[in-house]
């Protein structure tokens, strides 16, 4: 085969070309610290690093979330933790409030503190967060919860619960519902409330009772009806959702605190009720925290008569009531309290996690990406001496001429 000389000078420049490309790509291996400046040099490892890569940006995403959650949930335990040693303080007022031998000027006293303690309270369900959105509005978080109306206190937000993604496979609740907490408080006992009529003038108290039999639980509303006659006192209880007599319940005699029992419930009335008096016993239903202190304040601010055995029975019963409320609200944020901090140990578990699968994506990467700095160094020297003997070969080998002999 004829070699020309022309296809000498192209196949060596073609060769030197080739180990110029060669050393230029590990020189910028070097001076760049990675190793895959292009993905033709490993297009396997590049699509993996690829991969690794929007793992590693959806894992840091995550972690953004969780910081994101927990200085929320950190804010909102420090609320509820607040709310709870506030509503200790308002308890405390309320015992003092018990106290029948106390003055009506004492009392006044009381329904200051109740409202001050009320406002703090208010202020607290009302919290923000670090991002001015509020802790207990629900999906409502650029809207006030609460606010005290014409009405009585209202709840602005609503029910939603809004969620946080802080790993692939969990979310994590970052409100809670205001209303859950703050206004929708059962009265009473939980299962039936009792109460006395506003046209009572004796000075008979009932109790909030408990449930001895559940499986006898009706439902229904019932009156307790007093009747004096001759000095003697007798009751009667009567079925108001049915409009019937509850058998066994009529005309029977009064002793003050004996415990009264009928259809799975018990409760007791102490005190010397008058002929006609009256109470109520409906199941319970949903009260406004704010409401029941704003009730047992002005309830407090009314003076009592010496004498008077309706007034102080009156206020007796509103304080009792209000106490059963405000044990029953403190464990309702007591179990919500309970939640954030289950919710925050929770991100706590998923940031150690997020941390250490960071950490082996990064490495991956390196492996994947990063100049192996003592490999390139050895490969550079010797692409760098394989070049030099191309140069020199063909230097020598274009030097061949017959005309050089003659």
């Amino acid at each position: 085969m004829r070699i020309s000389t022309n296809m000498i000078y192209d196949s060596s420049v073609a060769t030197m070309n080739q180990q110029q490309s060669r050393v230029l790509q590990t020189q910028q291996q070097l001076a760049t610290g990675k190793r895959l400046i292009n993905p033709s040099i490993d297009p396997a490892a590049a699509v993996q690093a690829m991969d690794i890569t929007q793992a590693d940006a959806i894992n840091t995403q995550y972690a953004a979330n969780r910081t994101s959650a927990q200085n929320t949930l950190t804010q909102m335990d420090i609320t509820l933790q607040g709310a709870t040693s506030l509503l200790q303080t308002t308890r405390e007022s309320l015992i003092q409030a018990a106290n029948s031998g106390i003055s009506n000027t004492e009392r006044q006293s009381l329904a200051t503190a109740l409202e001050s303690q009320l406002q703090q309270l208010v202020g607290l369900a009302n919290t923000k967060d670090g991002t001015g959105s509020y802790l207990f509005s629900g999906f409502q978080s650029k809207t006030q919860p609460f606010a005290d109306t014409v009405a009585g206190y209202a709840y602005f937000g609503d029910s939603g619960q809004k969620s946080v993604q802080i790993s692939s496979g969990q979310q994590v609740a970052t409100s809670v519902s205001g209303a859950d907490i703050f206004m929708r408080v059962p009265n009473g006992n939980g299962t039936f409330a009792t109460q006395s009529a506003a046209t009572n003038t004796g000075g008979g108290v009932a109790s909030q009772g408990s449930v001895v039999n559940s499986a006898l639980l009706t439902g229904n509303s019932y009156s307790l009806s007093f009747t004096v006659a001759a000095g003697v006192t007798t009751y009667s209880v009567t079925n108001t959702t049915t409009a019937t007599p509850v058998a066994g319940m009529t005309g029977l005699p009064y002793t003050s605190g004996q415990a009264i029992s009928f259809d799975g419930m018990q409760f007791a009335v102490a005190g010397v009720p008058a002929n006609g008096d009256s109470f109520t016993v409906q199941p319970s239903s949903n009260v406004s925290l704010f409401q029941t202190i704003a009730d047992v304040a002005a309830l407090l601010r009314a003076p009592v008569t010496t004498g008077n055995p309706a007034q102080s029975a009156s206020l007796s019963a509103g304080v009792t009531a209000a106490f059963k409320t405000l044990d029953t609200a403190m464990q309702k944020i007591s179990v919500a309290n309970a939640a954030v901090g289950s919710t925050l140990q929770g991100i706590d578990v998923a940031q150690v996690t997020g941390d250490n699968l960071g950490l082996n994506y990064k490495q991956t990467l390196s492996q994947l990406q990063d100049t192996n700095f003592a490999q390139a160094a050895t490969d550079l020297a010797q692409q760098q001496l394989a070049l030099q003997a191309a140069q020199k070969s063909f230097a020598q080998v274009s030097g061949l001429s017959l005309f050089t002999y003659l």
